[in-house]
This record gives C-alpha cells, sequence and structure tokens, in this order.
C-alpha cells in the first residue's frame, strides 16, 4: 500500500455547494488539496475508499462490483459535479475472497443486486467529497466498499483482507478512510451538544497522532455513542489495512466550524517511507517483504488481548454474566451447552425468576430475548435458555457469528413477579413495564439509554406489544435486577 489517508466529508467544503461558507472550514479544504496533490505525486493504479455513506447494511459489508460507478451531486444542488470511475474488478474480487475465507459476511453490489435490495447504485457522497479533492490525479481505478455494523475486530480483519488483497494482486493503491468525527461539538450544530463530542473527538486524534492504532478499540463504549460519530468503523479497517503501531502518522489539519470535526490525517509504514518517497523508486518486492515481517502483529496483539478478556469473563464478575458467556463459549465452540451439572452455586439452582439476556457490541444491542416469568426449575436453566435465544433467534439481527463472541458485551436481568399498578407510579429508571390489552402485551425493561419518562416507556412497550393508541391497556410493573459484566481493570 502506497499510503493511507483519514479523509472527511461534508459537502459544504466544496465550492460549488458552500457559496462562501465553505471558507469556514478552509483549514479542512486546504488539507484535503494537500492530499490530493500526495496522491497524485504517488500515481496511484487503485484507490480504496472506505465510505459510511453508501449502502449499509447492519450485518455485512458492500462491496460494489460492477465495472463502472457514477454519480454526482445533485442532492447538494450541486448536479454538474459529476463522477465517473472504472471499478477495479480484479482487486475486488480478491478482497472478496479473503473475507470469504475468513468467514466475514460481504454483500457484493452491481447492476443485479442493487435490483435485488432495491437500491441505487450511485457513489454517494461519502466517497464523492474525499475523491473531488483527487480531480487532478492521474487515473486511477476504484474498489468502493461501504462498511457494515460489525464487531471492531471482523472490520479490522477485513481491513487485513484488503491489505493481503493488494499484495497478492501487486497493486500500487492508496487506501482512504472517510469519515467525519463527533456531530455534536456545539450547540448550534445540526446534532444535539454533548461534551462527550469535543473529549472522543480529543482522545481519537491523539491515538492517531501517537501511532498508538490498538487503542481504537479501547475507546470507551458510552463515549463512543454519545459522541455522534461516523469515522471510527472506517478506521477500524484502516487499522487493519496498516496492521502495525510502527508508522508516521501525520495531522494535516482537524477543525469543527459546523458541530461536527473534520480530521484530515496521512498515514504511512515507516519501512515503506523511504521507498515511496517518489514514484520512481516504488519497489513491489520491497513492499511485500516489509510487509511480511508486520502482517499480523497488531491484530494477533489486539485478539489475543480480547481472548485474554473473554475467559476473565467467564471466571470474574457475576455469576449470571459467567455462566451466559461460559455457555455462549461452549455454543459456539463445542456445540455444547452448560450441564447443571457443572454449576454450585445455590442462587443459579435454588431460585426461579424469569430472566432478559442482553448482547452488545460497542454498545449497540446486538440480541436481547427473555421471560417475563420463569418457564424452568432454575434461574440457571433460564439463562442457559436465553443467552443462546439472544444470540442466534432474536428477529431484529441475524445470529451472532463466533467472530463476534469476543466483542460482546453480556448483561442479565433478572424479573420479579409484576404487580397491578397506575401510570402515576411508573419509574422507568427503576421498575420494567408491562403494557397488556387481552392477549397483546409488551414488556420493556428499566433503566435503558434515551428512555426517560414514563410516557416514553409506555409508548415502546405498548409498540412492542402492537398495541395501538385507541386500545384499553392495563399496566404493572416489576422490579428488575441488572448484572453487568466486570469492565476490564475493574
Amino acid at each position: 500500500m502506497l499510503s493511507y489517508y483519514l479523509m472527511p466529508h461534508p459537502p459544504i467544503i466544496i465550492p460549488d455547494i458552500g457559496k462562501g461558507n465553505e471558507n469556514k472550514a478552509i483549514n479542512t479544504i486546504k488539507a484535503c488539496e494537500e492530499v490530493g496533490k500526495k496522491i497524485n505525486q504517488l500515481s496511484p493504479e487503485t484507490i480504496i475508499i472506505i465510505t459510511p455513506h453508501g449502502t449499509v447494511f447492519r450485518d455485512a459489508i458492500a462491496i460494489i462490483t460492477s465495472k463502472t460507478l457514477s454519480g454526482d451531486l445533485r442532492n447538494f444542488n450541486a448536479p454538474n459535479i459529476k463522477f465517473n470511475f472504472e471499478i477495479d474488478t480484479t482487486l475486488t474480487s480478491k478482497i472478496i475472497e479473503n473475507a470469504t475465507k475468513e468467514n466475514i459476511p460481504v454483500v457484493t453490489l452491481n447492476e443485479k443486486t442493487s435490483n435485488l435490495y432495491n437500491i441505487d447504485l450511485e457513489l454517494d457522497h461519502g466517497a464523492m467529497v474525499p475523491l473531488y479533492f483527487l480531480k487532478n490525479s492521474k487515473t486511477f481505478k476504484l474498489v468502493h466498499i461501504t462498511y457494515g455494523m460489525l464487531s471492531p475486530l471482523e472490520l479490522m480483519n477485513f481491513g487485513r483482507c484488503i491489505k493481503n488483497a493488494v499484495n497478492d494482486c501487486n497493486k500500487k493503491a492508496v487506501f482512504i478512510a472517510s469519515g467525519d468525527l463527533s456531530h455534536r461539538l456545539t450547540v448550534d450544530g445540526p446534532y444535539p451538544y454533548t461534551p462527550a463530542g469535543k473529549e472522543f473527538d480529543e482522545k481519537l486524534i491523539n491515538i492517531l497522532q501517537n501511532n498508538n492504532l490498538k487503542d481504537l478499540f479501547t475507546i470507551d463504549k458510552s463515549l463512543i455513542r454519545e459522541a455522534g460519530e461516523c469515522g471510527l468503523r472506517s478506521l477500524y479497517i484502516l487499522a487493519g489495512a496498516i496492521n502495525s503501531n510502527n508508522i508516521n502518522s501525520t495531522l494535516l489539519s482537524y477543525e469543527g466550524p459546523f458541530g461536527v470535526g473534520y480530521g484530515v490525517m496521512e498515514f504511512k509504514e515507516k519501512c515503506l517511507e523511504s521507498n515511496n518517497s517518489s514514484n520512481n523508486n516504488y519497489n513491489d518486492s520491497t513492499q511485500n517483504s516489509s510487509l511480511k515481517d508486520t502482517s499480523e502483529d497488531l491484530y494477533t496483539k489486539i485478539i489475543n488481548n480480547k481472548e485474554n478478556e473473554h475467559k476473565r469473563r467467564i471466571k470474574e464478575g457475576s455469576i449470571y454474566t459467567r455462566l451466559a458467556r461460559k455457555n455462549l463459549d461452549l455454543y459456539f465452540n463445542e456445540g455444547k451447552l452448560v450441564s447443571l451439572d457443572d454449576i454450585n452455586d445455590e442462587k443459579l439452582l435454588n431460585d426461579k425468576k424469569g430472566v432478559f439476556v442482553s448482547l452488545k457490541i460497542n454498545d449497540d444491542l446486538r440480541g436481547c430475548i427473555g421471560t417475563i416469568s420463569p418457564t424452568t426449575d432454575t434461574v440457571a436453566e433460564e439463562i442457559i435458555r436465553n443467552s443462546i435465544s439472544a444470540a442466534v433467534n432474536d428477529p431484529r439481527f441475524s445470529p451472532l457469528r463466533k467472530e463476534e463472541l469476543k466483542d460482546v458485551d453480556i448483561s442479565v436481568d433478572l424479573l420479579y413477579p409484576p404487580e397491578e399498578t397506575t401510570f402515576d407510579k411508573l419509574d422507568p429508571k427503576t421498575y420494567g413495564v408491562i403494557v397488556s390489552c387481552g392477549n397483546k402485551r409488551g414488556l420493556l425493561l428499566p433503566n435503558l439509554e434515551d428512555i426517560n419518562t414514563a410516557e416514553e416507556q409506555v409508548s415502546i412497550a405498548r409498540e412492542k406489544g402492537n398495541i395501538s393508541p385507541n386500545e384499553p391497556y392495563t399496566l404493572q410493573r416489576l422490579k428488575v435486577e441488572r448484572f453487568k459484566e466486570i469492565e476490564n481493570g475493574d
């Protein structure tokens, strides 16, 4: 790989769209123009771009496989700005092949599949804005990839697949991770302000400037969620493509004039930098040999850390989450479930309650299944059943994959018998709620993110039970004990 870049994608920085307002982000524009000049000097055969604004799938990465891809910026009142690129089908096919071998789900988008999914096969602004600044570059082909909502480790591994494909095809390629940072920097911005926005951006830039790519994978999950970013998943893939902390990173600019953080950065592998100072010095054999030394360093370290954390959580913390994790580990690795004969804790064997098991990745729900009242003789059996159901039977999500398990955070809720109540006695932070109408029933657990009022709690529970606003309903509240896994270092 010749070089790597982080670039933002606000259409407003293009003069035909900004109409003077682009000057508020002049540092970003100058940095993007500098990137364009640098790439022009490298004369790449192929630009690989990762975008958040193509067709995003929850459970797969999307890759364009059509021969050409075009688009314009008419949605931003600039139809005259048009793009048409030839897709590097050879490299694209190799990336897909490598990802398939690693069990990373990929959706190929072309004329046939775009009709199947009812989507427009066009360039998105997440790709077009960075590519706009490459308009003076020599002819290059394009690899267009839209990240999916996969686990950080899977996205990083996909980056490794890209790097290996570039080496296998002996391509002179440049990698662009398109992504804005926090969208919540100012009170007058397009999204609700939170001080977490500035904190996230500062932390992220610090990580990148100090070449500590592994630390991307340990950023506090609540901070990520609160910041409202769209670039971190692109950076997970970039980290996998680089797969080393042995890099030189240069911050070309950072600013947030419109309430959204724009970062422009360049990354070069130290062992390649001297060889890539000019196109004439480019040497494929040097590239491949240098990559061979560091190809698995960073990924292996992160995998080992995740594996150690996974094993620790099986042994430490709440008895309830430990059982859920051990059960999932056995299921995905041996196709077995935990035997009651192997459980000694009386609280698990002598108690009967309804149980909900929730799975999250990066603070995003990945599965949640439970029982309002006990359906088995023990809490242990409820956890064993419901942990598997949350992983593979939640109809809102595709089944959890073994590759995701180490990125999963588990919580277990124990439900006490519900009691009849009235609206004024509800407290969404303390009690769960059950809304009933005949045979229809909807439940919402307490203390959930962004649920702050009884009105919100009842409304969501009613919708879950398919109870219309005009139907009469009764209310029950229930006490819930929530057990979360012990965090690393706690």
